[in-house]
């Protein structure tokens, strides 16, 4: 997966647009961030449910996701672009975007 591959799959979601977070590629929905591109071009930052989300995804499948100290306690995990698979890809950015996206968006 690219970075341009994740911004094709999440256009499919609604009002998600293109810009800028922390200095970096983001996808916002209504202007709130749910998913940005990391500084080492390499890897992103889903916004999750849950910190025990985050722990799930880490536990269960390490090669994908990781999390910093910076990310410890906060609902959100860093994912591998390179590991990450479309099915997989499109599950963390709608659980991101159902995060961030207003009520009167969700379907």
């Amino acid at each position: 997966m690219t970075w341009r591959e994740l911004c094709k799959l999440a256009r499919a979601l609604p009002e998600v647009e293109e810009d800028v977070w922390f200095r970096t590629p983001a996808l916002k929905v209504r202007g709130k961030c749910f998913v940005r591109l990391k500084e080492d071009g390499k890897s992103v930052v889903f916004m999750t449910e849950s910190v025990d989300e985050q722990a799930f995804l880490v536990a269960s499948r390490p090669k994908i996701y990781f999390i910093t100290d910076h990310y410890r306690g906060y609902p959100a995990v860093l994912a591998r672009l390179a590991a990450l698979r479309t099915g997989e890809a499109r599950a963390r950015l709608d659980t991101a975007w159902r995060r961030k996206a207003p009520r009167s968006l969700h379907k």
